[in-house]
């Protein structure tokens, strides 16, 4: 070991004990980084335009889509409890959206396809949601819900 250290560790000028210290510095400073987030996707972000015609994707959602990114929301109270998707609101919903008439229908939902079962939260509980984003009219024949914008293989975890 010693002679390892004689030869890779040079003194330098000022004590700086050279090569051995730039590799801690480089593994403490590896180490010690935040991974890289997800990028994240807020609800007025999902449409550059509404209007009588429809909806309009924003370019966010068309550049992200395909790809896993993080929202924050809150659960809608779901339709069944051992149901593996959720619909994400931006404001809290004390009755679940699809039990009410199409008049309380909320403008801004994302559904969410879980990986695996998740017990679900209550409905005032912000949560935070990854997954991948995908756009576009989706009919899910297992459920028959159908979906403008929805995340795949998502997970969520109480803030």
């Amino acid at each position: 070991m010693a002679r390892y250290r004689a030869l890779n560790c040079r003194r330098f000028p000022g004590g700086f004990s050279g090569w051995c210290n730039c590799q801690w510095l480089l593994l403490i400073l590896f180490i010690a980084s935040p991974l890289k987030a997800e990028p994240t996707l807020t609800f007025e972000q999902f449409y550059s335009k509404v209007s009588v015609l429809g909806l309009e994707f924003s370019d966010p959602v068309k550049q992200l889509s395909g790809k896993r990114i993080e929202i924050t929301g809150f659960m809608a109270p779901p339709i069944k409890a051992e149901s593996q998707f959720f619909v994400l609101t931006k404001m809290p919903m004390a009755i679940c959206p699809f039990c009410s008439s199409d008049a309380d229908w909320p403008e801004d939902i994302l559904v969410v396809y879980l990986t695996k079962r998740q017990t679900f939260v209550q409905n005032n509980s912000m949560i935070k949601v990854t997954g991948t984003l995908e756009y576009g009219t989706w009919h899910d024949k297992e459920t028959g819900f159908v979906s403008l914008l929805r995340l795949r293989d998502a997970q969520f975890s109480e803030l």
